[in-house]
């Protein structure tokens, strides 16, 4: 029997691209899909035209065995405990139910929280790491695309104690559509055209994601200085993460070592491909960002600067995709007993 699934809010990117994922799902029946505006949905994804699906108002859904919310944040709060309260099993894509500190959460985004008893419950949806409590889930915190990628690219290190924890640094570059479909001045093609565009750049939401989930793995607390950057591409995200080993280390070691951190996990792959002696434009050995353009791929590099022992990590995913809509199929797939990879079985176009 097939797994009924709805999806709230399905107009913006990150629903539609949940949309076009499990339209292929081989064990997935769309149940409903709501938007604020119903009608058809190839009216805003016109790379679906002719799926023949349209959406309906939120008084009008079913039943179903788990609904994805791609909401704003505050309006994911309330439709959460309504469909929980219905027995409905959600994965939500918004920041709603990332944190366990209160006081932080609604500092943070300028709110109370009217429902901080889900938060507690919620299971933050990095599956890498909490892979059994997500399977046995009611609510899932699908976690932010930026914290998603310096998790993945600390994780090794901090779970070995091997890295200061109070200098983990992270550049962030995304592309546009990790700001979502609504529009704003810097986004706009002739402002963002030629441009790279850095933004709040210091005490960043997802910084907090980062070091809540690290601090778990290190059994302490980390410290993270993370700044984020938009840049004229669209789907993507390269975090550039730097660390400080407490002992020398080698690029050969570092490599096992992620190596063997990230057996079994499907979705994360080792970029360990040998440094080029013999050229001045040294770029094989770490990943590049459209090579998991439209999938749920991580792909993680590295190096290590032996002169001052930092420990340089690069990770990219999608912020569609391991970063957000794609991270949610994978987690579904978990919560029912599926194989990890059903639904997302392929690998980017070439060029993107």
């Amino acid at each position: 029997m097939k797994i009924k699934v709805g999806i709230m809010g399905v107009y913006g990117y990150m629903g539609g691209e949940a949309l076009r994922v499990l339209l292929r799902h081989p064990q997935v029946e769309l149940a409903w899909l709501t938007s604020r505006a119903p009608g058809p949905v190839s009216l805003h994804h016109p790379n679906l035209h002719g799926c023949d699906l349209h959406t309906v108002s939120e008084d009008a859904i079913g039943d179903c065995d788990v609904a994805l919310l791609a909401l704003p944040t505050a309006t994911a709060l309330s439709a959460a405990a309504r469909l929980l309260d219905r027995g409905i099993r959600v994965i939500d894509l918004s920041a709603a139910f990332r944190l366990r500190d209160r006081a932080v959460w609604e500092r943070l985004y300028a709110m109370p929280h009217s429902h901080w008893s889900l938060a507690r419950q919620a299971i933050y949806g990095v599956n890498e790491l909490h892979a059994p409590l997500i399977a046995a889930a009611d609510l899932v915190a699908n976690p932010g695309c930026f914290a998603s990628a310096a998790i993945l690219a600390f994780a090794p290190l901090l779970s070995r104690r091997l890295v200061d924890p109070e200098r983990l640094l992270v550049t962030g570059i995304s592309g546009t559509a990790g700001a979502g479909a609504e529009l704003s001045p810097l986004l706009h093609h002739p402002a963002m055209a030629n441009n790279v565009a850095a933004y709040n750049v210091v005490d960043h939401r997802h910084s907090y994601e980062i070091e809540q989930e690290l601090s778990q793995l290190h059994d302490a607390p980390v410290s993270v200085h993370f700044t984020p950057a938009y840049a004229p591409f669209v789907r993507g995200i390269l975090a550039i993460c730097s660390a400080f080993p407490h002992e020398p280390l080698t690029r050969e070691q570092l490599l096992e070592l992620y190596a063997a951190y990230y057996t079994g996990q499907p979705f994360v792959k080792i970029v360990d491909a040998p440094a080029e002696t013999a050229v001045a434009w040294q770029h094989r050995p770490y990943p590049q960002v459209s090579a998991v353009a439209g999938t749920n791929y991580c792909h993680i590099g590295l190096d290590i600067d032996q002169r001052r022992q930092r420990i340089v990590v690069f990770s990219v995913l999608d912020s569609l995709g391991k970063g957000g809509a794609q991270v949610a199929v994978e987690n579904l797939n978990l919560m029912f007993g599926l194989a990890r990879d059903s639904g997302l079985q392929y690998y980017a176009a070439q060029p993107c």
